[in-house]
């Protein structure tokens, strides 16, 4: 191989080298403790969307270190849960 052709060939290696390392997803550790997750997935096990109640009661557990038990209601057993309310004054926990 002349290096005339051998340059083209190793340019189009690194390139297609950076494509495949550009696409390799790193998903980063979860900030919400495994007492959370667990906590959270009995709480929005029956919920309607899943995903949306999974997101929010895992912000609420990760700020109060506390999910009311149950699928719905008992919001007493953790008042921060409680009172955390959103913009609109409606609660931001589930």
């Amino acid at each position: 191989m002349s290096k005339s052709t051998s340059s083209p060939f190793l340019v189009s290696l690194l390139l297609l080298l950076l494509i495949l390392l550009s696409n390799v997803s790193v998903q980063p550790a979860t900030a919400v403790p495994s007492l959370c997750g667990n906590s959270c997935a009995a709480r929005c096990s029956k919920a309607g969307v899943v995903d949306r109640c999974l997101k929010y009661c895992g912000i609420c557990c990760d700020k109060c270190r506390c999910v009311p038990s149950g699928t719905y209601g008992n919001k007493h057993e953790c008042p921060c849960y409680r009172d955390w309310r959103n913009s609109k004054g409606k609660s931001k926990c589930p």
